[in-house]
């Protein structure tokens, strides 16, 4: 059993809310924050998240506070039993400081210093940004730090970009001086004999640039320290609130694959992960592909904490605005993207936005309250539905998951395989094929964890590694020690070619994992849009494209081998008896209808028995489990009508005994008791 504490101290419930932008109705408050608060309250909204984009009203002029008007709106949120998701206001810099202080204005690649724009574009390392931040985050804590309002801090608003400045420069040297000590260290992990690009001093080198070096050491290096930078500037930012406010948790709101953060780094420093989902729905059949990508994303947030609990804290209930076609979401679509969050740990459903604004960039993106007003709103309406779907599942709140299926996605070695000149250099697919194993688990009736290569793996059954390319500290080691003690692992082409510094192995691929794998990588084929091979396996033949890795058995059994070009007869899939385990290796890069049975075929071998057996396509389950019981979400990501088999269990939401075969309408999901 994994039952975890409440998210926010004193509310042990599924939490529903959203980005509630207040400040933009100051004129029109006495009429639009009780309506506000009416309509929130009849949704079953208990969280609204403030604050965020306030730093302007806040601190109109340097060093000038306003917070009477965020006193309102917190006394306002307690008074109608909702708590304040209270923002940190770092992530938009009032005009007054980018007039006065040119150095906390970034500066892009191409060493332009930007003016102030947008959102994101102050620079991390400026002491002037740093200090005026943890000034107002200092004044923000010690006003609301006993206030009953305040349920979590909200650091920033999406992370992400880089500075270019001298002052990141500096930074950055010295970063490297802290990482390689000296400056031949430097260049022979970069291998910059190469072009004679070895360096004589630190100060010589610079970040990348579009017209300076971009070398693959100093690149990696590069987004290694961006990386850091944000670790600090949030460690920085952080600061005064836990000393302040000890008991209140802080988090920032991460982007799914967003490539310019290592999120499982990061989360190492939040005290619980949340996220920004806005998968892009289509009213169609085409839903089922796109319920199986956010159903990776969900999986991926939940791992970049610790498996543990997270928060979906954006999510939009209708159309958004920044799409090439913005869709309505078509009616039940709102209730199965909630609960599919649900299904998959969260336990939180936020939107962006709560109400919509009149002006600006984001006035037609999607909201909970429209500029009509109006209860009768349709998309109101489905909101009240979700609200009362929380309410009924409260019992979920706080469980864990207990998943033996991990699938590994590495932030760094998706920054190298992108980096990477060879086979396909338009697109190396990583993030695809990753999505495209964890989907076959899934689909398969099994619940899928998603962990990077600095995570432990002992406790799982099957861990699968697609394109583990780059093979960090301490991974193969890892590999060794699971499949050794017994567990089975799965590895595929462009596999262990390179280490933590983008340096290729010596003496054959997959360089410290051959003894694994049981096979000698010699080369590896990059196939086009119109190529493919075919293997056979289990008596079914299937279809190789974009990958074919040439491969021989060191040890390895072969299971099946390719069938044309001159590769016929090599290995197109191998396994491997490594200790008390065994690795398969698949040379060849199949579709998901190969991965769906043969993943069938691995579990069974190990030992493990699907969460709901015999899923047709467009059914996903997942399961939770806690204090309060096992929790079965069974959703239906088509807009047809599915049926499935079910044990005996109670229906939890409506106390409804259920056992046999169960119809699912279009979009619905349903939530069982076992």
């Amino acid at each position: 059993m994994a039952q975890f504490p409440s998210i926010m101290k004193g509310m042990p419930v599924l939490l529903h809310g959203g980005d509630y932008n207040p400040e933009q109705w100051i004129r029109e408050k006495d009429t639009i924050w009780p309506l506000d608060m009416k309509m929130g309250v009849k949704a079953g909204i208990n969280t609204l998240s403030v604050g965020i984009f306030s730093w302007a009203m806040l601190e109109p002029r340097e060093g000038e506070y306003h917070f009477e008007w965020l006193d309102e709106v917190m006394d306002m949120l307690a008074a109608n039993g909702m708590k304040a998701v209270l923002a940190t206001p770092s992530g938009a810099r009032p005009a007054w400081m980018a007039e006065k202080y040119e150095e906390v204005r970034r500066v892009n690649g191409n060493r332009e210093r930007e003016l102030f724009h947008d959102r994101h574009n102050h620079c991390l390392t400026s002491p002037v940004y740093r200090e005026k931040v943890r000034q107002i985050n200092t004044k923000l804590a010690e006003r609301y730090k006993d206030h009953p309002a305040l349920g979590l801090w909200h650091i920033s608003n999406e992370y992400g970009g880089e500075c270019h400045c001298p002052l990141c420069q500096a930074k950055f040297r010295q970063w490297l001086k802290n990482r390689y000590g000296d400056i031949d260290t430097l260049n022979d992990s970069w291998w910059n004999t190469f072009w004679s690009h070895r360096y004589s001093s630190f100060e010589q080198i610079e970040s990348p640039c579009p017209h300076g070096e971009n070398g693959h050491g100093l690149t990696l290096a590069w987004k290694r320290f961006t990386t850091d930078q944000f670790c600090d500037f949030y460690d920085w930012e952080i600061e005064p609130l836990k000393r302040i406010t000890p008991g209140v948790p802080c988090t920032t709101n991460l982007m799914h694959t967003y490539t310019g953060i290592n999120y499982f780094k990061l989360g190492e420093h939040l005290d619980v992960s949340s996220w920004d989902n806005y998968p892009m729905w289509t009213g169609d059949e085409r839903d089922v592909a796109v319920c199986m990508d956010a159903s990776f994303r969900h999986d991926l947030m939940r791992g970049v904490c610790g498996r543990k609990p997270y928060m979906m804290m954006e999510s939009s209930p209708s159309a958004v605005n920044w799409q090439q076609v913005n869709r309505l979401r078509k009616p039940g679509l709102l209730e199965l993207q909630g609960l599919q969050a649900i299904a998959h740990g969260s336990d939180t459903v936020q939107y962006f936005q709560f109400r919509k604004g009149r002006g600006s960039s984001e006035k037609f993106h999607g909201a909970v309250i429209s500029h009509d007003n109006s209860e009768e709103n349709r998309v109101y309406k489905e909101v009240c539905k979700v609200g009362q779907a929380l309410k009924e599942l409260k019992a979920v709140a706080g469980a864990g998951t207990e998943n033996r299926i991990a699938v590994v996605y590495d932030w760094e070695n998706r920054w190298m395989l992108d980096l990477a000149q060879f086979g396909n250099n338009l697109d190396k697919g990583y993030e695809e094929i990753v999505r495209r194993h964890h989907n076959a688990f899934l689909q398969a009736g099994y619940g899928v964890d998603v962990v990077d290569e600095s995570r432990e793996i002992a406790d799982y059954k099957v861990v699968c590694g697609p394109m583990t390319y780059m093979l960090r500290p301490g991974f193969a080691e890892k590999v060794k020690a699971f499949v050794a003690a017994g567990g089975t692992y799965i590895a595929t082409h462009c596999s262990g070619w390179v280490n933590e510094e983008d340096l290729c192995y010596m003496n054959g691929f997959p360089g410290p994992l051959k003894e694994v794998f049981g096979v000698w990588d010699e080369e590896t084929d990059a196939l086009d849009e119109t190529q493919q091979n075919h293997f056979t396996w289990n008596g079914k033949r299937y279809e190789v494209k974009k990958w074919a890795a040439l491969v021989h058995p060191q040890g390895a059994k072969v299971l099946a081998e390719y069938e044309e070009n001159f590769y016929k007869g090599y290995p197109a899939l191998t396994v491997n008896e490594y200790g008390k385990g065994k690795c398969y290796y698949m040379a060849g890069c199949a579709g998901e209808d190969f991965l769906r049975e043969f993943y069938k075929h691995v579990t069974a071998e190990a030992g493990l028995a699907p969460i709901v057996e015999n899923l047709t396509e467009g059914l996903v389950c997942t399961e939770r489990v806690g204090e309060n019981g096992r929790f079965v979400f069974v959703m239906n990501s088509s807009p047809a009508e599915r049926t499935v088999e079910l044990p005996a269990c109670e229906n939890v939401r409506t106390g409804e005994k259920i056992e046999g075969l169960v119809r699912l309408k279009g979009y619905e999901c349903m939530a069982v008791k076992r």
